[in-house]
């Protein structure tokens, strides 16, 4: 998984950005400009020696074009060619030109005046070179500057999230039994104090939510076991009348399995309202041997072939009623589908329950542990894989569901190795 940048770290990231492009269009600014203005020098020291020449020469018709260090000078009449000037000169027309001889770059004024085509050569080399080192310093300028800006940038994105640091820390570290109490009164009043108190009136509606909810579970806890107990109660005695005949005596024994379920299954849904009691410590091993002794006899009327492998012992930290309601859906669903064997696998990784019924396609595999979703064949209510689902999400099991190679339909539960203990 991609590792996510912080949002400080964006902010800083962003000022940068805009740093670092603010700083190259000035620095390319500067550089044109200062380029512009030593072409524009060159431009008039150029003009004012062609001048003082021509004024010299005017006085003295012998005088000798300029010469110095960098500087060139050529005068010729205008229909004759001058075999002292560069061939790369001759041609030029009047005017300021860039040009380069021998590998040398060369700044040329062209003047034509009363019959005489005067022509200054300046060497660009030193000036070239003032530009490149400029421009070495323009470069490194705004490299500063860009990484000036995003320590800047860092420090001021710090200050200015350290209250909604403050207020992630607080919701990270509270208590589902003692909610945060935001420190909203000490921002503030911006955006952030906003937010805090929106988030507190969430909160405080969230925590009544919870309270009836705790209280609900509470209330259907006890309400909802003693009639159950009292119908599983009847209905075990009414099957052991010795009056009953057999479809009687059958019709009692459904109604007795058919409340030993609702209490587990009102026993898992309560367990799953309360998360925090789900937590615990079990033998998986016994546990799957018991639920498989008591859900064999349902397998049998339907004449499939059943096997259980288990150690001697498996610890695992879920409580005993939530594995246990783990392995009757599997196994009641096994048995459903199967068409002649239902095995069931403990091992120190994983629980299995394989047979070999005609499986699922894709498509109902990816639908299989949604709640209330039925397939073709099905004959439930469509909570009993998502039961198994939510119990793997608690106890950090992965579920896995699969068609078998050789046919059949087989589901695993890995054991996270967080979740694995004692084995025997």
């Amino acid at each position: 998984m991609p590792r996510r940048i912080s949002f400080r770290a964006r902010l800083a990231l962003s000022f940068a950005a805009f740093g670092a492009f603010v700083a190259v269009v000035l620095s390319l600014a500067i550089a044109y400009g200062a380029h512009d203005v030593a072409r524009r020098l060159m431009d008039q020291t150029l003009g004012a020696e062609i001048e003082d020449y021509i004024a010299r020469r005017a006085r003295n018709p012998a005088s000798l074009p300029p010469a110095a260090v960098g500087l060139r000078g050529f005068v010729a009449p205008v229909d004759q060619s001058d075999a002292t000037q560069p061939p790369a000169v001759r041609a030029l027309p009047p005017g300021r030109h860039e040009i380069v001889i021998d590998g040398i770059p060369y700044r040329v004024a062209v003047e034509l005046r009363d019959g005489w085509r005067y022509v200054i050569l300046f060497d660009e080399t030193r000036q070239k070179r003032r530009e490149a080192r400029f421009v070495i310093w323009l470069v490194g300028g705004a490299i500063a500057v860009i990484v000036l800006v995003f320590l800047g940038a860092w420090w001021l994105a710090g200050r200015t999230l350290a209250p909604l640091s403050l207020l992630a820390s607080e919701i990270a570290q509270a208590d589902v039994d003692r909610p945060p109490r935001l420190p909203h009164a000490t921002l503030p009043a911006d955006e952030l104090s906003a937010l805090a108190e929106a988030f507190e009136r969430y909160q405080t509606r969230l925590s009544r939510f919870i309270e009836r909810e705790r209280a609900f579970t509470a209330d259907a806890s006890h309400e909802l076991r003693t009639p159950l107990a009292v119908i599983q109660g009847a209905a075990e005695l009414l099957a052991d009348d010795a009056t009953l005949g057999p479809v009687q005596r059958e019709r009692a024994g459904r109604i007795v399995r058919a409340s030993q379920r609702l209490a587990e299954l009102v026993d898992a849904l309560l367990l799953l309202a309360r998360e925090e009691t789900a937590a615990g410590e079990c033998d998986a091993a016994l546990v799957a041997r018991e639920t498989f002794e008591r859900l064999t006899p349902q397998c049998q009327k339907r004449s499939l072939k059943t096997r259980i492998k288990t150690p001697q012992t498996l610890l695992l930290p879920l409580a005993a009623p939530l594995f246990a309601i783990l392995v009757g859906n599997l196994l009641r669903n096994a048995c459903e589908h199967a068409r002649s064997r239902v095995d069931l696998t403990v091992s120190e990784t994983a629980l299995t329950v394989s047979d070999d019924g005609p499986g699922m396609s894709e498509d109902e595999l990816a639908r299989a542990p949604e709640r209330y979703w039925r397939g073709p064949e099905s004959r439930g209510a469509g909570i009993g894989l998502a039961l198994v689902a939510r119990i793997c999400e608690i106890a950090g099991f992965v579920l896995r569901l699969a068609n078998a190679p050789e046919g059949g339909f087989i589901v695993e539960v890995k054991f996270s190795l967080s979740s694995r203990a004692t084995v025997s």
